[in-house]
């Protein structure tokens, strides 16, 4: 286990691992067939790509998106890695030289689409190399239980009739327990370990917001974009047209968003996707289509203009923000609307039932008043005994009152409209509303008409939302999503029980001003100076990835610079001490990077710098060479750097770096000389058998003796 820290070390830039990481890395090691269940963000890649490297061979990864490939390739190549993929995208020559480097056990990692794998199992490239393992990458598109169902992915199967012997890693970040068995099944499994880590992401915040409507939303978003100036984030809708509006409004109020969605050409997707990988953009509005493939450390925050389909699809959305383990925001808007569009879409699906289940448990979520967090972890069979205190109703929690009255009120005018009315004309009749649509049915005449006109009609598709909720009433969306009422809310209307409901407290959000986009400016204009220091090292950073032609993520992540900024490292050992600060990365990047930060601080190199930076070198265990190719200075300047911190009484283990027959040998031919402490004539007594550098070394210690 000692080797494969170290290859962590190397290659990534850590001191240790992550939960579960070692046990399933050790388990492929050991031969075995793997099933990892890990929250996005966790580290899953590190799971396969370490026993890649450690073992002989080419690790061949299936994964179904050829942008996500690209990104994983740059991202392991940046690390100093040999890593390569086939597909389409590339020419003939490219492709060619893949074949080369997996043939010849260069490449430690192939990446390739389910498609291209079925394709090379039978004739292919897999009949000529020595493949280590195989990962299926997002392995819940298997199942058609999942919620990225994708066919070609039901053939992997066909792996285990070619390689029997090869240990097999399926991975995926959200899977409940019936899809968790069926991409076992699929895939032909034999006796898998299966490895569940926890899906708390306790840096990200929790927050529901009931009822808005669309301009209210809109301000809601641009006061939250406001108390997030220079971070990145994406905005989900549920259409299309809703992205391109919400873009378009967003920029006429000074916030620059792209725009993704599924009826975009090709290369307007990739062009705008890139342009928010590599921070060209910093928000973005997307469908879901936006989903897979965004590895994108820094997305600070996640905002769902509306309600997602299922839990699923809700965590595996929110799980894109955070994803270094800095804190994050999420934010989720919940209409009535979305309800009744997405109950339409689920009864209009193959799977209705198991469709119209998961979104009755998302709904359970958006409405509930106990913490969010204990009911997202139950949904994946994780107990938690304590609330959170990270998302809103931990932090705001509801006032209780006797609701008894209210669901009388909309109860009696459901009956008496002959349960015949959806929810915005039932509220309009509970309000007083004139609009012909009521005068003309003669609800304006019905008992019930105006007794909720204290009420705005926010707060009753509030308080309306709880009685769904609570059982008290239900929509009948097979009959034009009309109200009826159930045995529960009839003992209510009855007077027979009482109703307990959480007091609303409705979002206030700040309308329209002019000069709403100089507020935004004026939020991203006023740093601190470690603010200042990290937006230089961001750009700093962006100069590379724009050099290199890879995201900016792929440098460096949002959490190695922000240690950067809290740590201030102005050598290259204190550099390398920084999470994510590879070997290679600290030999491409290093010295820029030292140099940034010690502009920024007013720091000049002091002479005892150098001396303090060999030093943080012996503490680390390396030898003299060694500490001379990391420092980029020569060997003898390294033993009188080593002479000195003898003198100083900093070093008092000399052993790795001079023997005691040296310190010997130096002795004599000294006492032989007078004496002498001149280095010349001491390298002749010894007929140039001892350098210069190992008998200065030699002199300090007899001189401390």
């Amino acid at each position: 286990m000692s080797e494969i820290t170290g290859l962590l070390k190397k290659y990534f830039g850590y001191n240790s691992f992550r939960s579960n990481q070692e046990a399933v890395i050790q388990n492929i090691l050991d031969g075995n067939d793997t099933f990892v269940l890990m929250p996005t963000g966790g580290g899953k890649s590190i799971c396969y790509q370490i026993p890649a490297l450690a073992m002989e061979g080419t690790a061949v990864v299936v994964s179904p998106l050829l942008s996500l490939i690209k990104d994983q390739v740059d991202t392991l190549r940046e690390n100093g890695i040999v890593a390569c993929t086939l597909n389409s995208t590339q020419n003939e020559s490219e492709n060619r030289r893949a074949r080369e480097l997996c043939l010849n056990g260069t490449a430690k990692l192939l990446y390739i689409s389910p498609e291209r794998l079925l394709g090379e199992l039978e004739n292919g490239i897999f009949k000529h190399m020595r493949v280590s393992l195989f990962a299926i990458d997002e392995a819940h598109c298997i199942s058609q239980w999942g919620h990225d169902f994708r066919p070609e992915y039901t053939k992997l199967s066909q792996i285990k009739s070619y390689f029997r012997k090869t240990p097999i890693v399926a991975l995926t970040a959200t899977a409940d327990k019936i899809t968790r068995d069926d991409i076992v099944r699929q895939l032909s499994l034999q006796n898998p370990r299966t490895f569940v880590s926890s899906f708390d992401r306790p840096n990200l915040s929790l927050k529901v917001v009931k009822g808005l409507g669309k301009k209210q939303k809109i301000n809601s978003i641009l006061d939250f974009i406001e108390r997030h100036p220079r971070q990145s984030g994406i905005i989900y809708c549920l259409s299309r047209q809703n992205t391109e509006t919400l873009a378009k409004e967003l920029a006429e109020e000074g916030v620059s968003t792209g725009v993704y969605h599924a009826g975009l050409s090709n290369s307007e997707r990739e062009q705008n996707q890139n342009d928010f990988l590599n921070d060209k953009e910093r928000v973005i509005c997307a469908t879901v289509a936006f989903g897979m493939g965004i590895d994108k450390s820094n997305v600070r925050w996640v905002i769902h203009y509306n309600m997602p389909k299922s839990i699923e699809c809700y965590y595996q959305e929110i799980g894109r923000a955070g994803r270094d383990g800095s804190k994050a925001d999420t934010l989720l808007f919940y209409t009535l609307g979305d309800l009744v569009m997405l109950s339409n879409f689920a009864k209009e699906s193959a799977q209705q039932g198991t469709n119209l289940d998961k979104l009755n448990r998302m709904q359970q979520y958006a409405e509930s008043d106990i913490c969010r967090r204990r009911i997202l972890l139950s949904y994946f069979g994780e107990e938690m005994d304590h609330d959170c205190g990270n998302c809103d109703v931990c932090l705001n929690p509801p006032e209780r009152i006797d609701g008894t009255i209210l669901v009388q009120k909309a109860l009696s005018a459901i009956v008496r409209t002959e349960q015949r009315v959806g929810v915005n004309l039932l509220i309009d009749i509970l309000r007083g509303s004139r609009r012909i649509e009521i005068i003309s049915a003669g609800y304006h005449q019905i008992k019930t008409f105006g007794v909720g006109s204290d009420l705005s009609f926010r707060e009753w598709q509030a308080y309306l939302l709880q009685m769904l909720q609570l059982g008290y009433i239900e929509m009948a969306y097979n009959d034009g999503n009309t109200l009826k009422t159930t045995n529960m809310g009839r003992k209510v209307l009855m007077g027979e029980t009482t109703a307990l409901l959480a007091k609303v407290k409705l979002e206030t959000t700040t309308a329209p001003v002019a000069g709403k986009r100089s507020r935004i400016a004026e939020a991203e204009s006023h740093l601190s100076e470690d603010e200042q220091l990290f937006e230089q090292l961001r750009k700093l950073r962006y100069k590379f990835a724009t050099l290199e032609d890879v995201p900016a993520y792929a440098i460096f992540t949002d959490k190695s610079l922000t240690q950067m900024v809290e740590d201030k490292p102005v050598s290259m050992v204190e550099f390398s001490n920084i999470a994510g600060v590879s070997e290679v990365k600290l030999e491409k990047y290093g010295q820029e990077f030292i140099t940034t930060i010690r502009k920024a601080i007013g720091k000049k190199r002091a002479k005892g710098d150098t001396y303090k930076e060999t030093l943080d070198c012996v503490h680390k265990g390396l030898g003299a060479l060694q500490i001379a190719e990391f420092r980029k200075i020569q060997p003898v300047t390294v033993y009188s750097h080593l002479a000195y911190l003898v003198e100083k009484g900093d070093l008092t283990d000399w052993s790795r770096y001079i023997s005691n027959d040296e310190i010997q040998a130096v002795a004599r031919a000294a006492e032989k000389l007078g004496h002498t402490t001149e280095l010349k004539p001491l390298h002749e007594a010894l007929d140039g058998n001892i350098g210069f550098g190992i008998i200065r070394l030699a002199l300090s210690i007899l001189k401390n003796k």
